[in-house]
């Protein structure tokens, strides 16, 4: 699976969504270990806040174009 498999058609996307996406198409449950996977999960939203501008923003703007 890829992130982009969870991506709704329309409508806005939190980062902690996305980053929740992240692990589910890695198959993976941060739950699981959470201690083992927080300093990763506050990572990735950080990333995506610092690289999107917003913990939330239009799915468009997530698209990947098909090379």
């Amino acid at each position: 699976m890829h992130v982009t498999d969870f991506l709704p058609a329309n409508g806005s996307v939190t980062a902690d969504q996305f980053v929740g996406w992240l692990f589910a198409a890695d198959g993976v449950d941060p739950n699981d270990d959470l201690p083992k996977w927080q300093p990763h999960i506050d990572a990735l939203r950080d990333s995506f806040i610092r690289h999107m501008g917003s913990p939330s923003v239009n799915v468009e703007r997530l698209g990947w174009l098909d090379s």
